[in-house]
């Protein structure tokens, strides 16, 4: 009998791991689906040398693999088997990945109703935090970010509309990448946003994260917006290890540090930390141009309809659903089983959202104020590198009656979803307990330099982590 390899003994012990911890034991209910010949396939790829060599990676289920089902978590495509690798699954595998499973959502990406519960979807149920089992772990990637922090797998692929990548990163106390849209293909992936819509790496630390985005990214002809990327970055990972943060300019968004004083303390500490290794950083009073707000979700409706019908389109399996119409009567037809927490008001408005025109300007509006007008600006007029904030607050109980509790005042990730530049979280402490993160942004394109700083941050924090304890909250006892 041929030996076993360290790849394969690992994917093996992920699985036991995702099955004592996941599907029993606290029951998470991260992981909706698991691939069976995972440990055969990483061994194959370890003794292949190729660069991920036979590390495992859990796939949100809004993104194609060719061996399981892709559901976006919704009982009406519980059976679509498209047999077809989403691009950046096809590069995952060419580097030597190995997918394990599929994770658990916010159904279709929280985009079917205003009241959601973030982390719960018809096929999944609500995914649990991994540090506090009856806190939410954020969404739309709850299943990946809860995924990551409780061991089940080398990392994991999230998507991210707005803040569905970096949200539950935070929340999870893992690190999380929106990266500029264009880096990474969206071909085969259920859409909410042409504009605003991207997938990116989910892990415990920076380089790993720079490692999986590196196999993730190419060019897609099916994706025009991939072609567009100046100067691409052949490896994610060179320089991360030598980075120094001495001179570095960091803009401090002061009015985005939010009510929570702990976070406030915890974010203090952090820029305690940089400064003490050289970065310089200047405080920002700023406050965003609301007008992004609505405009970018007239963007998000009038896309919904028209992305999710090609993408509807496009299966092909036989009786399934082909249009955001077709997804609307179905869950009023199994409302039992869909719509017993919250409905579906978001995807109702969306079928009413055809003003192209009204849409064309909402767009170019929303993006240009974002980018040019908030970021852009920003970077520029205070002679900064990157911009940094708090990412989230700690996790508030899940409440499926009344939904989610998101303290509004912490973060400034908005306006780099809304133009498409990149986003990162990075542990950065705890509040009672709870994980807690800190973002740094930089312009578009400046992927690789913003991944560089994570890095050097990480090299220099002083914070302890918090470690899952797979139980209800507990108030830690006092220092």
């Amino acid at each position: 009998m041929p030996r076993m390899s360290l790849a394969q003994i690992a994917a093996q012990q992920q699985l036991e791991r995702i099955a004592q911890l996941d599907d029993a034991g606290p029951q998470l209910n991260a992981v909706i689906a698991v691939n069976p010949d995972a440990p055969a396939q990483a061994m194959a790829a370890e003794r292949a040398g190729l660069p991920l060599s036979g590390l495992t990676i859990l796939v949100k289920d809004n993104i194609e693999t060719r061996e399981l089902p892709t559901t976006a978590g919704s009982l009406a495509l519980k059976d679509n088997r498209t047999g077809r690798d989403a691009p950046l699954i096809a590069n995952i595998r060419k580097s030597g990945g190995v997918i394990l499973g599929k994770t658990n959502l916010s159904e279709w990406a929280n985009i079917r109703d205003n009241n959601s519960t973030s982390g719960w979807s018809g096929i999944g149920g609500l995914t649990r935090n991994p540090h506090a089992i009856d806190r939410n772990s954020c969404g739309s990637s709850s299943g990946s970010g809860a995924a990551v922090a409780a061991g089940f797998a080398w990392g994991a692929i999230g998507t991210e509309t707005n803040g569905s990548i970096t949200c539950p990163a935070s929340i999870n106390g893992i690190v999380g990448f929106k990266p500029s849209v264009g880096i990474v293909s969206r071909t085969h992936i259920v859409p909410i946003s042409s504009t605003q819509d991207t997938a990116g790496p989910m892990t415990v630390d920076v380089k790993r994260a720079a490692r999986l985005l590196t196999a993730m990214a190419g060019e897609d002809a099916d994706d025009p917006v991939t072609l567009t990327v100046p100067n691409r970055t052949a490896d994610f990972t060179a320089g991360l290890a030598s980075y120094s943060l001495a001179g570095v300019r960091i803009g401090v968004m002061r009015n985005q540090i939010g009510s929570n004083a702990q976070v406030r303390e915890e974010f203090e500490a952090a820029l305690a930390d940089m400064e003490k290794a050289g970065a310089v950083l200047v405080d920002i009073e700023f406050d965003v141009n609301t007008a992004i707000y609505q405009d970018s979700f007239t963007v998000l409706m009038f896309e919904l309809r028209e992305e999710m019908g090609k993408y509807l389109r496009s299966l092909p399996g036989e009786n399934m659903p082909r249009s955001l119409a077709d997804l609307i009567a179905f869950n009023s037809a199994n409302a039992d089983m869909e719509m017993r927490w919250f409905g579906q008001d978001l995807f109702e408005l969306a079928e009413t959202t055809t003003d192209r025109e009204a849409y064309e300007k909402a767009r170019e509006n929303a993006v240009r104020i974002a980018g040019a007008e908030t970021l852009d600006m920003l970077l520029a007029k205070h002679d900064v590198q990157f911009l940094t904030a708090p990412t989230r607050g700690p996790a508030w109980m899940s409440d499926l009656v009344l939904g989610d509790q998101f303290n509004g005042s912490i973060g400034f990730g908005s306006p780099a979803a809304i133009a498409g530049y990149p986003h990162l979280t990075v542990p950065m402490g705890a509040v009672e307990g709870l994980p807690v993160g800190i973002s740094f942004f930089g312009a578009k394109w400046a992927d690789h330099d913003v991944l560089k700083l994570g890095a050097a941050y990480e090299r220099v924090r002083s914070a302890a982590l918090p470690q899952p304890g797979f139980t209800r909250w507990k108030a830690p006892a006092a220092e």
